[in-house]
């Protein structure tokens, strides 16, 4: 990182702190019409590319203190050229490098909760704590509709951060039975799941009006492929930051996945920004933003 980086993540970490109210551009009155936050000083160009990839996250803190219906919702995959997250085997350590590894605890520190499927949990058992970076840690939650999972995952009981098993409230009382008191909390939810037709996956859009209500303004969908690629099909990403890692995997799981439209023209194309992480390259995509249009030739 550039040699400013360390004091201008203060200043991140401050205005993350910060009522939202007084996070505004340093040096713009109230009545200005530049958005965004800004550094207080001047800073290095590498630092600045750096800045613009955060900063949603402090503008989202605003807009959300104001109308908190659901989260601002970030979502973040890493994959290889090829569009997969592990090999068939399951193995995914590690498909990005060091240096997408320090952004994702970035982004956790920014972010009011970071939340991952129940099959990630199962397959990786991570922490998803902020330990690689100055900052505080995510309230951690599990999307867990059936309570699949058998309790025994180390963030149910690390005690590094609060910890939400957000599933079906009909599978609530079995969740609870796993957990030892003074744990994770098990969140229910009536109607995540359509009794009906469970198959057809969770009703995401009333998990994140839950996580609302508990005061969890910005949110970090990190995983696995199958609950991001459910988040962008159901129209609930707010922006999505693909790291793409220059290996071939092949035959393995599949990343990002989306249905799509039948002409090309009509497929996403959102604002975009890049910028390398080592060996490896971050897409930064505002889905919230203005269609680019459609590619030409040549």
């Amino acid at each position: 990182m550039p040699e400013d980086w360390a004091a201008l993540w203060e200043e991140l970490l401050q205005a993350r702190a910060a009522p939202p109210a007084a996070v505004r551009p340093a040096g713009v009155s109230q009545g200005d019409r530049a958005p965004g936050w800004r550094p207080a000083g001047p800073c290095s160009t590498a630092s600045a590319a750096w800045i613009e990839i955060y900063k949603p996250l402090l503008e989202a803190r605003q807009v959300q203190a104001r109308s908190a219906a659901r989260p601002w919702v970030l979502a973040q995959l890493g994959q290889s050229l090829d569009g997969c997250v592990a090999t068939a085997a399951g193995d995914s350590y590690f498909v990005t490098g060091a240096h997408s590894l320090l952004h994702l605890h970035r982004l956790r520190a920014l972010c009011d909760a970071v939340l991952v499927g129940a099959g990630t949990v199962a397959v990786d058992d991570p922490q998803l704590t902020t330990r690689h970076v100055p900052g505080p840690h995510p309230v951690r939650v599990v999307l867990d509709p059936a309570a699949r999972l058998d309790g025994s995952a180390r963030l149910f009981h690390d005690g590094a951060a609060p910890t939400l098993w957000l599933c079906d409230g009909r599978h609530a009382t079995a969740a609870r039975t796993r957990l030892p008191a003074g744990t994770a909390e098990v969140l229910a939810v009536d109607g995540l799941l359509d009794a009906a037709e469970p198959a057809r996956g969770p009703h995401l859009a009333r998990a994140f009006t839950a996580l609302a209500a508990r005061g969890l303004r910005v949110m970090l969908v990190e995983g696995g492929g199958v609950t991001v690629s459910r988040c962008l099909e159901s129209g609930l990403l707010d922006r999505l930051h693909l790291v793409i890692a220059p290996v071939i995997i092949g035959a393995g799981r599949r990343g990002l996945q989306h249905p799509g439209p039948a002409r090309m023209a009509d497929c996403l194309r959102p604002p975009t920004r890049r910028l390398a992480l080592g060996e490896d390259m971050l897409w930064d995509l505002d889905l919230r933003g203005p269609a680019t249009g459609a590619a030409r030739p040549g």
